[in-house]
């Protein structure tokens, strides 16, 4: 068991649980602007952790050191204390989490949702991007294994997790509570341990974000298709979509998708069970 942080928002009258999982640099304070007390307004409570060596959540290990299978077992922890919630995960969040659906000795939920997602397929596209548009960034980042460094600024800030009409001061926040990721679980995101999706009883949701210079369109399909599903695109708004101007229309995408009865979510179990095998 880990020491980790966890940030809880209960529905006055709960119809749902839903943990919030997110992505890189990030940790669980990127919910609580509004979207997990949105998610609270329709009946859903909601457990997001910090994973392990992000925000207030420790570890023994160096955050260098963490891999994609420590954060798993992170989110299992987090999971197996409730009684069948949902889960979403951010951007490596999403891959943790589809990296947990792959397990066979998870602990039981009702569905997963994946928001602006890394794709199974990893990240080796972002990197070349971030490689050719920040060269000297990226490098001394790689060098020094301080990933940290792609993200110090507000203009770097903005261009990776933001839409140009996001308020200046929402930036600037975000930048000061940014941290460094763990290199390690950077190069298994690369290449060394990636999602391998399989065959899936529970409802899968893949949502993109129209704007979204991290994930484009390309992955987002790519990653509907592995789950066998046909993915949601929420148009103007960027990568970090519980954040970023229009986060609303997203929670309540997922409001509407935890709360919907299961006629969805057997449509999407029969997609998966032609498209996965």
């Amino acid at each position: 068991m880990h020491d980790l942080e966890i940030i809880r928002v209960e529905a006055a009258a709960p119809r749902a649980t839903l943990v919030l999982l997110h992505g890189a640099w990030h940790g669980a304070w990127c919910w609580q602007e509004g979207f997990a007390e949105r998610l609270a307004g329709r009946g859903i409570s909601t457990v997001a952790p910090s994973l392990r060596r992000h925000a207030g959540s420790r570890s023994p290990k160096p955050l260098n050191r963490l891999r994609m299978r420590d954060y798993v077992e992170d989110l299992a922890q987090v999971v197996a204390g409730l009684d069948r919630p949902f889960v979403a995960g951010h951007s490596m969040g999403g891959g943790v989490v589809q990296m947990f659906l792959g397990r066979h000795d998870r602990p039981p939920i009702a569905g997963a949702a994946l928001l602006a997602s890394m794709p199974p397929r990893g990240v080796i596209a972002v990197t070349l991007d971030q490689a050719r548009r920040h060269p000297t960034d990226f490098a001394i980042a790689n060098a020094t294994r301080d990933l940290h460094r792609l993200v110090r600024t507000p203009e770097q800030v903005r261009s990776l997790f933001f839409s140009p009409e996001a308020p200046e001061d929402l930036v600037a926040a975000t930048t000061a509570r940014l941290q460094s990721e763990s290199f390690l679980a950077f190069l298994d995101m690369l290449v060394l341990d990636r999602p391998h999706p399989r065959r899936v009883e529970e409802p899968v949701l893949v949502v993109g974000a129209g704007r979204d210079t991290i994930f484009p369109p390309a992955d987002v399909e790519a990653t509907a298709a592995a789950w066998g599903t046909t993915p949601v695109v929420v148009e103007d708004i960027a990568h970090d979509l519980m954040l970023d101007p229009g986060w609303e229309n997203v929670a309540d995408l997922l409001a509407d998708w935890v709360l919907s009865d299961f006629d969805v979510g057997r449509q999407v179990r029969s997609a998966s069970s032609q498209r996965l095998r």
